[in-house]
């Protein structure tokens, strides 16, 4: 007992021997009291999937406990691009546009920032890191187009989510799905989200002997003639018996012109259609991929832990879905007059929008991205 007491009386004499500056208030962020959250928005471009990935995102944030208008403040900035003519000198602008922008939210010094899409986390990162800024991302389709080390691991001053699924899980669907196709026709741009898609499904498709062939074409091109030329075959390979839709902002462009001329020529052929990306496509029969909201959400999650708890952004891994969500359209089923396996019939749930729901095995393993070629 007597030595519990000297040790007691050493402690407090030194506690009260240490210099005033020790004893100085906490700063504001360590204290409870109310105080509002400033939280900066930079994307590239004004898309529906980019609205659902910060719905998701505002909506996590909402449940931890901020909420706009009370305790949270959201600025949000998006750099135009004209997708469909944009060239060269104009995605230079639009880099410095971002670099620019990225200076001054630094400058502005809020408590978060949220980047949505590739280009803007790729080319906001390094300046918000210098500044220490801490950058959530989200829709980021692969994190190694973002600049990150790795698929969890976003680098210094970073953290977020992914849209990024496991491709042959993506493929397997597919194949259970239609167990008699074996040449899938892929058409894609310069959209580096769509290269990294039609990329990861190729390398993919070979392991599960299913064959995909590609063709690129240009943001104002009609995507009519590459369809018959993958339907009519070539290079090696038959034609196509299905198309797949990648992560690529080509479809969307003039009131979805390219994905309707897809299922209309699909709707000839008899030829499905399925969708990488939870984007409604005219045509679509099949979506296996990541939802934007839940995706946005994911980051909603990590940026709420920044806020509260004050953690390094490089601390926090990178999220993602563990598994695609699958979603059929039976109308588009029966016009092409076709039927889900009846395996595949007893995991189906209806859900908003018309469509049904598969649920996909907890058994399957899950593979990385492939690597990079230099």
């Amino acid at each position: 007992m007597k030595k519990f007491a000297v040790v007691l009386s050493w402690l407090c004499g030194s506690w009260c021997s240490l210099p005033a500056q020790a004893l100085e208030a906490l700063p504001p962020a360590a204290m409870d009291g109310p105080r509002t959250y400033r939280v900066e928005v930079l994307q590239v471009t004004d898309i529906q999937p980019y609205q659902q990935a910060l719905d998701g995102f505002v909506a996590a944030l909402q449940e931890a406990g901020f909420r706009p208008g009370e305790n949270l403040e959201i600025q949000r900035t998006k750099v135009d691009f004209d997708v469909e003519r944009g060239g060269f000198w104009d995605k230079l602008g639009v880099i410095l546009r971002l670099r620019d922008e990225a200076r001054r939210i630094a400058q502005a010094k809020p408590d978060l920032v949220l980047t949505i899409g590739t280009p803007a986390t790729r080319y906001a990162r390094a300046i918000l890191d210098e500044a220490r800024v801490p950058l959530v991302f989200t829709a980021v389709a692969n994190p190694l187009d973002a600049g990150c080390p790795s698929l969890t691991d976003a680098g210094p001053g970073a953290t977020g989510a992914t849209l990024y699924t496991d491709m042959a899980q993506s493929l397997q669907v597919v194949k259970q799905v239609f167990p008699g196709v074996q040449q899938i026709g892929m058409v894609h741009t310069d959209d580096e989200n769509g290269i990294a898609h039609v990329e990861a499904a190729k390398a993919s498709a070979r392991e599960l002997g299913l064959h995909v062939a590609s063709r690129q074409v240009g943001k104002s091109d009609s995507i009519v003639p590459s369809l018959k030329q993958l339907h009519a075959g070539g290079d090696g390979g038959a034609g196509a018996q299905m198309f797949a839709v990648p992560l690529d902002t080509y479809y969307g462009l003039r009131n979805f012109e390219p994905a309707k001329d897809l299922g209309d020529f699909g709707g000839e052929y008899r030829l499905p259609v399925v969708s990488f990306a939870l984007v409604r496509v005219p045509g679509a029969m099949l979506y296996v991929g990541a939802d934007f909201r839940a995706v946005g959400a994911l980051s909603g999650v990590q940026a709420a832990k920044i806020l509260k708890r004050q953690i390094k952004p490089e601390i926090l891994p990178i999220l993602r879905q563990d598994r695609p969500t699958v979603l059929v359209d039976p109308q588009r089923l029966a016009e092409l007059k076709l039927a889900l396996p009846a395996a595949l019939m007893e995991r189906k749930t209806e859900v908003p929008g018309g469509f049904w729901q598969l649920k996909t095995p907890d058994t399957w393993p899950s593979h990385p991205p492939p690597e990079r070629k230099e």
